[in-house]
């Protein structure tokens, strides 16, 4: 227990010298706004994510098969801007010569002003489980996921990957020290499990109990914030900069 709240601890509150500086807080809080956003795909979307492609995969195969509630068009469309936003951010990725506060601020930066327009989008469109505005909101959130993806892949911070919980979750059952794994950094793992959820679980009950749009007004901003946070990151020369 006392190894687990010792790993926790240094995620949320990383010292100056730490291998990956500020970075594990703030890709917790990119891991809260991926539980907002599908949170609001799928409920207000109709059944598609934005953010995890596995799903929309399997969710192409029970269309095909004629399972109801399903759309082959939204999955696809989804898939389309997810890989269009993990070019972008790969591309913006590689032109930051390796320098991970770069990287992210960049990031966030242009995943803050896709989800705004977002927003702003599912407010002109007035009922966004329809249409073409439906359309307009998956490929939005799909470019805005997909880059921010990009970025936590090339960030690489491990068991912080914002979108993928799969590992994580295996992580902590299959490195532990009770089947003579290296240790399971279990309370990093539980946190990254923890944000998801809740940002899953807030965007679900404003869904259900208010307005749907105002889940991508809340990822937003809690974006904006992220991005002025990391607003001195771009310039930093220590070294959890480019450590891998």
């Amino acid at each position: 227990m006392a190894t687990a709240l010792r790993d926790a601890r240094d995620v949320l509150l990383p010292g100056r010298d730490e291998r990956h500086g500020p970075l594990p807080p703030v890709l917790l809080a990119l891991t809260v706004v991926t539980g907002l956003v599908n949170a609001f795909s799928y409920l207000a979307l109709g059944h598609v994510f934005v953010a995890n492609m596995t799903g929309n995969v399997v969710f192409m195969a029970f269309s095909l098969a004629g399972v109801p509630g399903f759309s082959l068009a939204a999955s696809l469309v989804a898939l389309a801007a997810f890989a269009a936003g993990a070019l972008a951010g790969g591309r913006m990725a590689h032109g930051a010569a390796g320098h991970r506060g770069r990287v992210l601020l960049g990031a966030v930066a242009l995943q803050t002003v896709l989800t705004l327009v977002a927003y702003a989008v599912s407010r002109l469109v007035g009922h966004p489980s329809s249409g073409g505005g439906r359309y307009a909101l998956i490929g939005l959130l799909g470019l805005a996921m997909g880059g921010q993806n990009a970025a936590a892949r090339r960030i690489a911070v491990p068991d912080l990957t914002t979108t993928v919980l799969t590992l994580t979750i295996t992580g902590i059952a299959a490195d532990s020290g009770a089947v003579g794994g290296p240790g399971s950094r279990i309370g990093r793992r539980l946190l990254s499990a923890a944000a998801m959820f809740l940002g899953a679980l807030a965007g679900a009950l404003v869904v259900r109990h208010g307005d749907a749009r105002f889940t991508l007004l809340a990822a937003g901003v809690l974006l904006a914030v992220v991005t002025v946070a990391a607003r001195g990151f771009g310039r930093s020369t220590l070294g959890w900069t480019s450590a891998g």
